[in-house]
């Protein structure tokens, strides 16, 4: 035998015993797949497999479709979406972003938030909701048209941040028009309101000896100036809270002393009604930052409105307590209740429930917004808790005051309303409702 054929029968043993090693692990491996799958022989084996990478493949093109169809959707919406990678590296971005933020189409994909953006804020709003799940903000365009941008982000439960993106710049230029519309209306209004009222004061009084007809008519002159310059006073209050002029005017605020200086200034109102105010409050509590006159304003109009719908010989209950850090107040009347479908939506300006306008004894539907907003600004919470037929307990929280803070200040309401508990501001002062009948 010479050297090529002992080369030829090496070559031919290394070949089969490759053969031989590739069948004992391919019989292997389909004794793993038997296990892992359940079947029960080989072909079965391999149609299982087959079947696998069919569902394999059928799931990547339902996820390529499903891709294509966001992405087409996306491009449908008038609000720009933006999807960031974990680095913060822009992996999507429709139309509407593009044209938002004034850049080129496709610009932005591909570079970092803050070239992309080019504005550090949306990346820090970015950031935020990568660390707490959610953020939100309102800026400014720094280029071009200087449109005013809510954006909206959200963490993506796979990976990344989505960013919504819209222009509310209509609606702030609408919202300041509306401001100032009621800013000017209210002040041209209250100069006739004023001479009606006076010249029916006088005419009250040169009336005495007239006929008493002539004297109820008088009577409801003044009555209803009076419900128009509420209404005037409170639309203007409402006004400068909502668009953030209201000056609020920081110290620290006794609570309790507030309280029952106040049921002293409704009490003989409260009388005239058949009504009663008690007070269960303790000795003291810990103080709270914010602005005496607009808290008091609060109480003011919840205890007007008690007054107004409770039935005569009730009694009406003001309290509060000192609860963790903050000072819990309420406000209980034994009235006609509000009904469970009305409870969200009595804090909203100009609602009211049906029933109190049948009975003749609605406001303006000011007042509780104006005290929702006033709380809010000072970082507390407003609700109310009723029965219909069985009165209503209204109630809110004004965080107490972080040591040290003694210090008198003021701020503007927009800031207010962004104050955590430790910086708790309030709105600037402004007339609370007058405490007489209707």
């Amino acid at each position: 035998m010479d050297a090529v054929e002992l080369l030829f029968i090496g070559g031919l043993a290394v070949l089969l015993g490759w053969a031989l090693a590739v069948a004992i692990s391919r019989g292997r491996a389909i004794e793993r797949l038997q296990e892992e799958t359940g079947a029960s022989d080989a072909d079965d084996v391999e149609r299982r497999v087959r079947m696998a990478l069919e569902e394999t493949e059928d799931a990547r093109w339902h996820a390529e479709q499903t891709s294509h169809d966001t992405g087409y959707l996306t491009e449908l919406l008038t609000s720009g979406v933006v999807r960031l990678r974990d680095d913060l590296t822009v992996e999507f971005a429709n139309g509407a972003a593009h044209m938002t933020l004034e850049r080129r189409p496709g610009s932005m994909v591909g570079r970092s938030a803050l070239e992309a953006f080019v504005d550090a804020r949306i990346e820090d709003i970015a950031r935020t909701a990568m660390e707490f799940g959610s953020a939100n903000g309102e800026l400014t365009v720094r280029s071009g048209s200087g449109a005013t941008v809510t954006v909206r982000a959200r963490r993506s439960p796979v990976s990344g941040v989505w960013l919504v993106l819209e222009d509310v710049s209509e609606l702030r230029r609408l919202q300041r028009m509306r401001a100032e519309f009621i800013d000017n209306l209210s002040h041209e209004l209250r100069t006739p309101l004023t001479t009606i009222s006076l010249l029916a004061e006088m005419a009250a009084r040169d009336a005495e000896s007239a006929s008493p007809r002539l004297r109820d008519r008088i009577s409801k002159i003044e009555i209803e100036t009076g419900h128009l310059t509420q209404m005037v006073n409170e639309l203007l209050d409402l006004s400068r809270i909502e668009s953030g002029t209201a000056q609020l005017l920081l110290d620290d605020v006794d609570l309790v002393r507030l309280a029952r200086s106040t049921a002293e200034r409704l009490r003989l109102f409260a009388e005239r009604q058949g009504l009663r105010i008690e007070l269960d409050v303790p000795d003291r509590v810990s103080p709270v930052r914010g602005d005496e006159d607009r808290i008091g304003q609060v109480l003011v109009n919840l205890l007007h409105n008690a007054v107004k719908f409770s039935p005569d010989g009730g009694r009406i209950v003001l309290g509060l307590r000192e609860e963790g850090d903050e000072v819990t107040v309420w406000v209980r009347d034994p009235g006609i209740g509000v009904p469970r479908a009305d409870l969200a939506r009595i804090f909203e300006r100009f609602y009211k429930v049906d029933r109190a306008r049948v009975r003749g004894r609605g406001g303006t539907g000011l007042g509780l917004s104006i005290a929702r907003h006033v709380v809010e600004s000072h970082g507390g919470r407003i609700w109310a808790e009723s029965e219909e037929g069985s009165g209503s307990t209204f109630k809110f929280t004004i965080p107490i005051a972080a040591a040290g803070g003694s210090a008198a200040g003021v701020v503007g309401a927009a800031a207010a309303a962004q104050s955590g508990p430790g910086d708790v501001p309030s709105a600037g002062a402004a007339s609370a409702p007058d405490p007489s009948p209707g």
